[in-house]
């Protein structure tokens, strides 16, 4: 059974600015969004629960510089994604 993948729109802003700059970096984010809907906490590749701030969220590298932050809304069966870009 599938995940439903919600958007913020700072995470719609991330993802246009991320096709801009590369072509390699959107298809990257897209197998990462991809594995998200099937199964957000599959490994590999690894992710990383936040701590602070952004507690109860996920992190996983779409690169050495840009990351994918996102929420797992269990009951709901979905997937919040809140950034695509790079670390603040």
């Amino acid at each position: 059974m599938s995940w439903t993948v919600l958007f913020t729109k700072q995470a719609q802003k991330d993802a246009r600015k991320l096709a801009s700059a590369s072509p390699a970096l959107k298809q990257k984010a897209q197998a990462l969004l991809d594995l998200l809907a099937a199964d957000p906490y599959q490994q590999p590749p690894p992710y990383e629960a936040l701590v602070g701030d952004l507690s109860g969220c996920c992190s996983r590298r779409i690169n050495i510089q840009h990351r994918l932050v996102y929420q797992v809304l269990e009951d709901l069966r979905l997937v919040k994604v809140l950034r695509m870009w790079t670390r603040n």
